[in-house]
């Protein structure tokens, strides 16, 4: 039986300082791993799930540290290769209040960006597969890289595999219209789209009417026209937009719609009081592949993936720690908070 979830994607080293510190008055940085596609194989072998997690990793210490982390939470890591000189880095400086969090990225020449096409058996990836997730992160670090996550998502689909399709457009990677050139051509193969309420915009020239990120402002009634339009990019069957209202860089407003090309799904809001908000679109990842692979109703699975990514935001890391219970606990109501003994 054909049961396991893959993620294809870069894990890089996390440096951060303590305290909310700015990285030019910091003397300690405080290190772990993260990664769109680490991240969601991470939350979803928490939640049970027979996950495997594909990348290309230096042959030195912080590559065999990676995944050993990956691995510890019981991910599998027997398709990751190695070769290159270096892993890829990224400095967070976390904000508060009217203060914006900052990334700088620090992967040019890492190992994953250099990998070639024979890095990787899709055929032998897949043989027990039945579900691929992958970003707009990835084909976005090279050219190749490009052409092997296209090879990918074509191999998937000859292989009966399910496949999810985060856009997660980033503008200090690649330009919007290298964007919508390549990920217009693997949203063909791509059975669920995810995007924020930004990456349609910037991938695909989709706007919602009425709506200001900046202020925080969204009109979930526009998105609907979204999703629309995002359905018609390609050939999925679901599209799933989460909506971030920031309140400022300390409180977010969060929630997601979800569009099966009939019906409209609007998600519960949840205001977070954040302690960290990266990774919060790939817990959403996570929690919906879980969500849509355990419960028939769609508007249970979309609820789960909201309560699963508004919990992670209040954990520090890139990755979503929370379990399935106390997951179950948030979407059935219980925000108290209260300490439980």
């Amino acid at each position: 039986m054909k049961n396991t979830v893959v993620t294809f994607g870069e894990i890089m080293l996390r440096l951060a300082p303590f305290h909310k510190e700015r990285l030019l008055q910091t003397s300690l940085l405080q290190t772990g791993f993260g990664g769109g596609e680490a991240n969601v194989a991470v939350s979803l072998a928490i939640l049970g799930h027979s996950v495997r997690f594909v990348s290309r990793l230096p042959q030195n210490a912080l590559g065999q540290a990676a995944v050993r982390f990956v691995r510890g939470f019981g991910v599998d890591t027997s398709f990751i290769v190695f070769g290159g000189e270096r892993m890829g880095i990224y400095f967070l400086e976390h904000g508060a209040s009217v203060r914006p969090s900052k990334v700088i990225y620090d992967r040019a020449h890492s190992a994953i960006s250099q990998a070639k096409a024979d890095d990787f058996n899709w055929q032998n990836i897949f043989s027990d597969a039945h579900w691929f997730h992958i970003t707009g992160i990835t084909p976005a670090l090279s050219p190749e890289l490009s052409r092997i996550c296209l090879a990918a998502v074509k191999t998937a689909k000859e292989s009966g595999v399910t496949v999810s399709c985060d856009l997660n457009y980033r503008k200090k990677l690649w330009s919007k219209e290298e964007a919508r050139k390549v990920m217009g051509q693997l949203v063909r193969f791509t059975d669920v789209i995810i995007a924020n309420e930004e990456d349609a915009a910037d991938v695909f020239g989709i706007e919602a009417e009425s709506t200001d990120v900046i202020s925080g402002k969204l009109d979930i009634a526009h998105y609907k026209s979204v999703a629309k339009q995002l359905l018609n990019v390609g050939n999925a069957q679901l599209v799933a937009i989460t909506l971030r209202e920031s309140i400022s860089a300390s409180d977010n407003n969060w929630s997601a719609m979800l569009f099966d090309g009939d019906s409209y799904y609007v998600s519960r809001k949840y205001p977070i009081h954040l302690v960290d908000r990266v990774g919060g679109g790939d817990s959403f990842a996570a929690g919906l592949i879980h969500g849509l692979n355990k419960f028939s109703d769609k508007q249970q699975a979309l609820e789960f993936a909201v309560a699963a990514s508004a919990l992670k935001q209040t954990i520090p890391g890139d990755m979503n720690l929370a379990n399935e219970t106390e997951i179950m606990n948030i979407l059935n109501g219980d925000l108290s908070g209260r300490v439980q003994r």
